[in-house]
């Protein structure tokens, strides 16, 4: 069952409440979404690790309900 753009920004923020997220639908299936997420919790962090901390928000979700996200991270 696929996920809804609210939903992952409900789990990114329940995780990082200060993030101010973008998500798109990019195919309109509920499958593949790009999301941009501006936080200062990413402040000294590398991009790899602040994409692990988006992942992680996600729960595991990614490549099994949620199929594909292009993911972009700014500190903010």
């Amino acid at each position: 069952m696929p996920m809804d753009a609210n939903e992952i920004e409900r789990l990114i923020k329940a995780a990082l409440p200060d993030a101010k997220i973008e998500i798109k639908d990019l195919a309109g299936d509920g499958d593949h979404f790009a999301a941009h997420v501006v936080s200062p919790s990413f402040a000294g962090k590398t991009r790899v690790q602040q994409h692990k901390m988006v992942y992680d928000a996600l729960g595991g979700r990614m490549g099994g309900t949620l199929h594909a996200l292009a993911l972009t991270t700014a500190v903010g």
